[in-house]
């Protein structure tokens, strides 16, 4: 089976579009080399930021191979599985094991409110049908489904899922996760303005949004908190804190996507039903985007900071 390090921060990438509402592999190419430059740990491709309802199998399967072309061979790429049916989960596992993938991030059942039994068995049987590591997606504020702990519980025997992103926006959760797993889930904070108080409490790593265009103070809040350098983390932190709302927003894939145009890395382009942003909107955004990059601040030495023991 493929191992992932699930420490880290893992970018849940925008997907870049031209005019011409096609996939811009040059502007996603920037984005990655941004990233890489920062020291992400790991991609999660056609995520929620990466509008993944609007894509196909084939698209994601594009923006694979663009990213594996791109990164180095060890460089772990996961694929975001958010379907209707268990059969398109199946094949979209099945397929993206086929074509090279490292590993998945797995919604509950898209638009159906499934219950808990129904939940399970959707994970159980994308689990069967893959040998790759897979990362729960729970996030019951914007998807309405909780994985509760029974219900992970019953999923200890599924080797292959491995970790969680832990988006319920109850940080007690996490100490509840490690009292009564340990360290066999491994958890990732899913919520970027709980990040920090996240990571302190235990999680092991930071599927971020904000990354997309700040990803070198997104890696430094990370890196410095898993030192133990909370005091320098929080006055990042706190400065980052209105860009980080952005991203609990119903439309955080455009006021992501703006931040990344003013941080020189990213495009406005989305696909319909969505709109970029206009009028009054557009110009809020901008104004905390501005304000925010008129007193950026200069980031400490944070690549060479060694993780301690417990962290």
């Amino acid at each position: 089976m493929n191992k992932i390090n699930w420490n880290g921060v893992f970018p849940a990438l925008l997907t870049p579009f031209t005019a011409e509402d096609k996939i811009d592999l040059e502007t996603f190419k920037i984005n990655l080399t941004a990233q890489l430059e920062a020291g992400v740990d790991g991609i999660i491709l056609g995520g929620s930021l990466g509008e993944a309802s609007s894509l196909s199998n084939d698209e994601k399967k594009q923006l694979y191979f663009a990213a594996r072309e791109f990164l180095p061979s060890n460089f772990p790429i996961l694929i975001n599985i958010a379907e209707q049916t268990t059969e398109a989960a199946i094949k979209l596992a099945t397929e993206a094991e086929a074509y090279g993938a490292d590993g998945f991030m797995l919604l509950p059942p898209m638009r159906y409110y499934a219950d808990s039994e129904e939940t399970l068995e959707y994970f159980k049987a994308v689990a069967k049908s893959t040998k790759l590591p897979i990362m729960l997606y729970n996030n019951p504020v914007d998807y309405k489904i909780m994985i509760t702990l029974d219900m992970f519980e019953e999923l200890l025997p599924f080797e292959n899922i491995e970790a969680v992103k832990e988006s319920t926006r109850d940080i007690t959760n996490i100490t509840r996760m490690i009292n009564r797993f340990g360290d066999r889930f491994k958890i990732l904070t899913g919520v970027d303005p709980l990040a920090l108080e996240s990571l302190v409490m235990g999680a092991h790593g930071w599927v971020a949004g904000l990354v997309d265009a700040f990803p070198a103070e997104t890696v430094a809040i990370y890196k410095l908190v898993k030192a133990g350098e909370i005091t320098k983390a929080i006055a990042i932190y706190r400065w980052f804190m209105p860009l980080l709302e952005l991203d609990t927003d119903p439309k955080l894939v455009q006021y992501i996507k703006l931040a990344a145009v003013a941080t020189g890395i990213g495009t406005e382009t989305v696909r319909a039903p969505r709109l970029q942003l206009s009028g009054e909107e557009r110009e809020r955004v901008i104004k905390v985007i501005d304000d925010a990059l008129a007193v950026r601040p200069e980031l400490p030495d944070y690549k060479n900071i060694k993780e301690t023991a417990d962290a």
